[in-house]
This record gives structure tokens, C-alpha cells and sequence, in this order.
């Protein structure tokens, strides 16, 4: 990898675990539902995905993960494999939907977010040995649907800047 695109991904990695750490002290929907945020660090993976490669959104996607538990909650914690299956499963998903459909980002960001939010039940139905967190899921991907509209308005802004077409 040349040194230009290294350091250009190393500082949108920065920058998402910036907006990952802003956005945790902004209580969304008054802190309702624990765990709930925005996803703002979700624009820099989403720009990743359109600017580079499949395998450098995974490296941002997975790079954020790691670095916001080191810093914040701890590596190998429970919240750990959360974030991680959800970071996964979302990077995969708007990847292969942005490059076999026609959905606009806006679509793929939501389907980032909804799978986001799937994965991480599957990982707490795994960690936690119970199925009754599933119970969760609706009221997560009712919140999801939004946040994903804003995230995809907000990089499609950032890609007309960098004259893409989102």
C-alpha cells in the first residue's frame, strides 16, 4: 500500500474513532434504549466503501472497533464482541449491496444499519447464552431506520465534495 492511501485511511480511522467518542456522550433518544447512538463514525466506513476497497473499509470497520475499546471499555469485553459483530456484519452488507443493486447510499446506509444492529444480537444471543435479547431487536431497528437516513445524507454530502456520485 503506498504511503498516500496509508495515511489518508489512518486519518479517516482517526476521525471515526473521534466521532464514535463524541457521539457517546450525546444521549440519543434521551438514553431509552442503552447502546443507541447515531453511527456518525459510520459515514467515514461508508466513505471508505465508495472511495476504496472492500478490504480497507474492513480494516477501518475493525480498526475503530479496536481502537474505541482500548481507549474506552476495554479489549475483549463483552461490548467488544458486540461493536465487532455488528462492524462485520454491517461492512459486509453495505459493500455487497452497494456493489450487486442500484440502492442509493442512503439505502445502503440504512442496511448497514440495520445489519449492524442484527449482529450485535447475534453476538449477545452467543456471549449471553439466551435467546431473550432478541426481544430488543425491534425496538433497535425501529431507531436504526433513521440514524441510517442521516448517516447516508451525510456522506452522500461528503462524496459530491470529492465529486462522487453516491
Amino acid at each position: 500500500m503506498e504511503i498516500r492511501k496509508l495515511t489518508m485511511l489512518s486519518m479517516l480511522l482517526a476521525l471515526s474513532v473521534v466521532f464514535n467518542i463524541v457521539e457517546s456522550t450525546i444521549p440519543f433518544i434521551g438514553g431509552v434504549i442503552p447502546g443507541v447512538k447515531l453511527g456518525l463514525s459510520n459515514i467515514i466506513i461508508l466513505f471508505v466503501i465508495y472511495m476504496y476497497t472492500f478490504k480497507e473499509a474492513m480494516y477501518v470497520s475493525i480498526g475503530k472497533v479496536i481502537i474505541i475499546s482500548l481507549v474506552r471499555t476495554g479489549l475483549f469485553g463483552i461490548t467488544f464482541f458486540f461493536s465487532l459483530g455488528g462492524a462485520i456484519l454491517s461492512t459486509i452488507s453495505m459493500y455487497m449491496v452497494k456493489r450487486y443493486t442500484k440502492l442509493s447510499i442512503i439505502g445502503i446506509s440504512i442496511i448497514g444499519s440495520l445489519t449492524h444492529s442484527i449482529g450485535q444480537i447475534l453476538i449477545a444471543m452467543l456471549m449471553l447464552r439466551t435467546f431473550n435479547v432478541i426481544f430488543y431487536l425491534p425496538y433497535i431497528l425501529i431507531l436504526t431506520i433513521p440514524t441510517g437516513i442521516v448517516v447516508g445524507m451525510m456522506t452522500r454530502n461528503v462524496l459530491k465534495f470529492y465529486n462522487v456520485k453516491a
